[in-house]
């Protein structure tokens, strides 16, 4: 699927290729390994606004997650404090390294809505660990779907991640939205390879 460039946009506007991916049973795979060193993997109960700010921002910086940036702190806490929102975070070393959210509003749906790891933590081994902790948590909740998506912006390994963790791609779809570098959700000077420079 191929979208507008963005020469061939209105100003101020970004292009982006969204793919859904889901699983309708749980893997067969074997467990993955767990990376060397202390690792703890905790759920955040009773997760602060702070905090998951915290976990959002640093985790999703590089790859343009903006989105809840924009959000009030009484929307956040409406969100993070729902039953049916589990947030776990990683720790290596007692430091957190990466985190998931899983999100069980629908009833028989479960979505992977947030998925990655700290910056320094890229690279590592930590990433399928955790991919895997997710897929087992969600499964563990009996859904009929377990879904996620993924962008253009993401990590580039992230579509191969998914599918080697056993999602399949069922939907693209094109979206097209205002640049967060103009709208004050990131600063002006951010960068990402793949947004054009603002003049």
């Amino acid at each position: 699927m191929t979208g507008p460039t963005d020469a061939a946009l209105p100003p101020g506007k970004l292009a982006d290729i969204v793919t859904y991916l889901e699983m309708t049973a749980r893997p067969l795979r074997p467990p993955v390994p767990a990376p060397a060193g202390k690792l703890a993997l905790m759920r955040a109960e009773r997760c602060t606004v702070s905090f998951y700010r915290y976990l959002y921002g640093t985790v999703g910086e590089p790859w343009l997650w903006f989105e809840r940036l924009l959000w009030s702190k009484e929307k956040l806490a409406a969100l993070i404090e729902k039953p049916e929102v589990e947030i776990f975070v990683l720790y290596v070393g007692g430091v957190p390294a990466g985190y998931y959210e899983l999100d069980r509003s629908e009833a028989s749906d479960v979505e992977l809505s947030y998925f990655g790891l700290m910056p320094e933590f890229i690279g590592r081994g930590y990433g399928a660990y955790l991919l895997r902790a997710a897929v087992d948590a969600a499964w563990q909740h009996k859904p009929k779907r377990l879904w996620v998506h993924t962008c253009t912006y993401d990590h580039p390994r992230a579509l191969g991640a998914y599918q080697r963790a056993g999602f399949v791609v069922y939907r693209r779809e094109l979206v097209v939205f205002d640049d967060p570098r103009l709208t004050g959700a990131l600063p002006r000077d951010y960068h990402h390879p793949k947004l054009p420079p603002l003049e």
